[in-house]
């Protein structure tokens, strides 16, 4: 094999890298995306906890309680 061979090589294996390098950092943008939409609604769910617990039992219990039928 020659040293054009050689080169060309080379060349067309940086190009095929570089595809997939490219392709690797799209896959990684949806993928930080994805995890930023998760770590927001998990802050929205431990602050709406977070209120419900604030609140007096009294009042989140009343809502849930049936009337007994003697």
């Amino acid at each position: 094999m020659g040293i054009t061979d050689k080169m060309w090589d080379a060349i067309t294996t940086v190009i095929k890298m570089n595809d997939k390098v490219e392709r690797m950092a799209g896959t990684m943008k949806g993928q930080q995306e994805k995890i930023e939409n998760l770590t927001e609604r998990v802050i929205r769910l431990e602050t709406a906890l977070e209120i419900t617990l604030s609140r007096p039992v009294a009042t989140r219990t009343d809502a849930a309680q049936l009337k007994h039928k003697d």
